[in-house]
This record gives C-alpha cells, sequence and structure tokens, in this order.
C-alpha cells in the first residue's frame, strides 16, 4: 500500500537561495550537469553538488528506514542512483549484516564512490535495472528518477516495482501551489520529469506503483 511519508526528515535543514539559482542558471549549465561527470558532483556549485562529500548525514536516515521497515539484519537493498554511495555506505553501518548494491548512470561516482562501496554499483539507468525479479527487501531512489524522461520515468517505477521484493520508497520533483511550480521550474537542474503531487500519484496508480513517496520542493 503506497503512503506519502517523509523518510527524509533527519536530513539536516537546507535552506536554499531558489531565486539566485533561477536567475543564474543557464542552458550551457543544464548540459554540464546532465553529463554527471565530476562536474556535476566535485565542480562548481552551478553545475551541480558543488562538492559532493560524506559527512555523515545519511546514517540516520538509513536508520529510519530500517526502523520504519523493520528490516531484517541481512536485508538486500538496492539504491536507485546512488551517486557516490554515501547511502549505501551508511545501510552498511546501521545493517551491518545487510547487502547492498547501488545503480547509477555516472561512472564518475562509481570511481569515486565513498568507503569502498564503488564494487556494489552497477553502471546503468533505472529504466533498465538490471537484476532479477523481487531480488531486495528495500529499493529506494531519492531524487533521481526525475531525471529521466517522462516515458522512461514510467518506466523506472515498473523496474522498482518488480525489483522488489517488500518494500520500496522514492523521493520526486513535485509542487502543491502554483507558487511551489514556479519555484521549482528557477531550481531545477538536472529533472525531466516534474509534476503536480496530484499528477504524480495519479501516474503511480496508473502504473501500479504500490511503494512509499515523498517529494522535492524547494
Amino acid at each position: 500500500m503506497k503512503t506519502e511519508i517523509n523518510l527524509l526528515d533527519r536530513l539536516p535543514a537546507v535552506k536554499r537561495n531558489v531565486a539566485q539559482r533561477g536567475a543564474e542558471k543557464t542552458p550551457e549549465d543544464r548540459i554540464v550537469a546532465k553529463r554527471f561527470d565530476k562536474d556535476f558532483f566535485d565542480g562548481e556549485r552551478r553545475h551541480g553538488y558543488g562538492g559532493y562529500r560524506y559527512d555523515g548525514r545519511w546514517l540516520p536516515v538509513a536508520r529510519r528506514f530500517a526502523e520504519h521497515y523493520q528490516l531484517p539484519p541481512n536485508a538486500a537493498i538496492l539504491d536507485v542512483g546512488s551517486a557516490k554511495g554515501f547511502l549505501m555506505f551508511d545501510f552498511k553501518q546501521a545493517l551491518p549484516g545487510c547487502t547492498v548494491r547501488g545503480l547509477d548512470v555516472s561512472q564518475y561516482a562509481k570511481e569515486n564512490a565513498h568507503g569502498g562501496m564503488g564494487q556494489f554499483m552497477d553502471i546503468g539507468s533505472a529504466e533498465r535495472l538490471p537484476y532479477p525479479d523481487k531480488s531486495f527487501d528495500l529499493v529506494i531512489s531519492i531524487n533521481s528518477i526525475h531525471n529521466l524522461p517522462p516515458a522512461a520515468c514510467r518506466q523506472a517505477l515498473r523496474e522498482i516495482e518488480r525489483v522488489s521484493r517488500a518494500h520500496k520508497f522514492i523521493t520526486v520533483d513535485a509542487w502543491r501551489t502554483e507558487e511551489e511550480h514556479q519555484a521549482l521550474l528557477q531550481w531545477i537542474l538536472t529533472a525531466e520529469t516534474y509534476m503536480s503531487v496530484e499528477d504524480w500519484v495519479r501516474t503511480f496508480a496508473e502504473i501500479g506503483y504500490t511503494g512509499d513517496y515523498w517529494w522535492f520542493i524547494p
């Protein structure tokens, strides 16, 4: 049964200057960011993270997931859009006996993954997950599948559903009000699929996605 729930509520609060980003962002910045290489992760802020470094902030989130879903000590966990593997690493701290797997489009992220997580990461795209049906106790995808065009994003939801044998959780770009819509348009750098909350929920139902979900609203 899918539920709207914020399982990222243990992350530190972040204050974003949406107006400044909207004023400074250029089409060229989007092109550079969508390469998902060094410029995106560790280059200038206008191209992405502006330095994506491990600081332990995902450990409370990993514990939150483990508690909420009552994951067994040997849970198999997949992170779709795993970036440098920070959350994968912290799952191993929270559940030392678990098995983690990550998938990302970025070879740079895999080669620069934290704590040896690169060995557990596969290069690929979410609409074609290279795993058998019902392979994982938990599949998560945080601010990732919305980087795909709409048809591919819908297929990624089907794939997440397919490879999970139990729990699923995603976050995607969305808005509830026109003010939030305009703020999102100023903010987005890599997203290709973004909708109102109502349209996302309708899409989940049409596809048959049964997992939990939350929104990125700047």
